[in-house]
This record gives structure tokens, C-alpha cells and sequence, in this order.
């Protein structure tokens, strides 16, 4: 399936997993929105994107909000939502309130979000959502963020038989080299790469623009829908 002249929408697509995701979209000739909450960030991305792409704010965990934001684009063919914050801790030790504030954002966000586009995507569309490895082999400390990803990859599963023919589905990344480690020290943040690397069968930690195809294949690929695409580099498995 060709996405030349596609309309794809990207929440989230201002930095990272999502910045990575737009501009593949765009180099397959597809139209794009990009949606941030962050109006510096979204001024940022369209100096890296280009003049050519339509940005726009949104809080996606708000149903007024993402109302709104699809009253302005209209139809689409495609949405990605690749927003969303997480949080670590033991769950002895993290508090409830922040547990919530994770789930508001990343799990109720997308929700939001999806349940919004609705009546504004073409039934040949998609929609892909985002959650994580840690879904499936948690470490210490990530009960929540567990929790989180699991619940987002069964309302894929849900979605995929609710909105049919619509597509519904999931990436789940690995760790990726993302700006969201930018406040580390460079040394200390490269030596937790490589110590990563080391332990996963890929040998390497990924860059946005790895998981970014994975958005671009299910958007692409008319027979999958319900899935969990898992591109972890093989953390499941150690």
C-alpha cells in the first residue's frame, strides 16, 4: 500500500520515537499533522521537518481538547500516538497519585485520543498505538509502567474488533536512544547503553528511527490488525 497523499496524524511528534515517526511518514509522501502539548516543541520539529507540515497543540487527556484538534483536521487516514509518560518505582515506595497521573497520560491519552478520531478516519485507516516491553518482562521498579503498557496493548486488542474495518494496533519498544535520557551525563548515560547492549541478542540499543518503521509497516499492511509489534531487540528473551 502505497501512503503518497495519505493524511497521517502523529501525537506525540515533536521529539524522539514520534519526531523519527513523522519524518518516515513524510518520506513516504504521506501528508502529516504533528499534534504536542509543547508549543516549543512543535516549533522545533517543524524547523526539522520541514515548512510543509501542519502543527498543531493538544493535550491528548482531554476528550475537549482532542475534540477539537480533529474538528481542525478533519478526515484522516492514519493516526499514531506515540505521547505519553510512564513512571518507575518500587511499588512499596511510589506513590498512588503518581501511578494515576502515569495512567492519565499514558494509558487514558491514548484512549482519549483514539476514541476521538473516530469519526473522522477513513474505514480503510488505522490507528497505532504505543506501549512497551515492559509490559511483558518487567523489571524492578516498574509494576506500574507493567500495568500500563498491558492495559494499552488489550484495548488494542479490543479496539481491533470494535472499530472494524478500521486497523487497530500497538508498537511496543525497547529501550531507544531518545532525548528523554538528554538529562543524563553523556558518559554515564553512553556507558548504560552500552551496558544494555551488551545484554540484548542485537547487540545495540535503537534509535527512533529503528521503531519508527514499525508505525510506517502497520500503517502499510491492509491484513494486520490486533497485533502487539514487539521490537524490543530481543529483551523479552534475556
Amino acid at each position: 500500500m502505497s501512503l503518497k497523499g495519505k493524511h497521517v496524524v502523529v501525537v506525540g511528534g515533536t521529539s524522539g520515537i514520534g519526531l523519527a515517526t513523522a519524518k518516515a511518514f513524510l518520506d513516504e509522501e504521506a501528508e502529516v499533522v504533528i499534534a504536542s502539548r509543547s508549543t516549543a516543541k512543535l516549533t522545533s520539529a517543524k524547523q526539522v521537518l520541514g515548512h510543509n507540515i501542519q502543527a498543531f497543540e493538544l493535550d491528548f487527556r482531554s476528550e475537549e481538547s482532542a475534540a477539537e484538534f480533529f474538528k481542525q483536521t478533519g478526515q484522516i487516514d492514519h493516526l499514531v500516538i506515540t505521547a505519553g509518560e510512564g513512571v518507575m518505582g518500587h511499588f512499596r515506595d511510589l506513590d498512588v497519585t503518581d501511578a494515576k497521573t502515569a495512567f492519565d497520560s499514558k494509558f487514558w491519552g491514548q484512549y482519549i485520543t483514539a476514541r476521538a478520531v473516530v469519526p473522522y478516519l477513513t474505514n480503510t485507516g488505522s490507528i497505532t498505538l504505543t506501549s512497551g516491553v515492559y509490559g511483558v518482562r518487567p523489571p524492578k521498579g516498574a509494576s506500574t509502567l507493567a500495568s500500563i503498557n498491558s492495559a494499552v496493548d488489550g484495548l488494542v486488542r479490543g479496539l481491533a474488533v470494535d472499530l472494524a474495518p478500521v486497523r487497530v494496533n500497538v508498537v511496543s519498544p525497547g529501550i531507544v536512544d531518545t532525548p528523554i535520557y538528554a538529562g543524563m551525563p553523556s558518559d554515564q548515560r553512553q556507558q548504560m547503553f552500552s551496558g544494555i547492549a551488551g545484554q540484548l541478542p542485537v547487540g545495540k540499543v535503537a534509535k527512533p528511527e529503528d521503531i519508527a518503521r514499525a508505525y510506517i509497516y502497520l500503517a502499510k499492511s491492509e491484513f494486520t490488525t490486533g497485533t502487539v509489534v514487539l521490537i524490543d531487540g530481543g529483551a523479552h528473551l534475556v
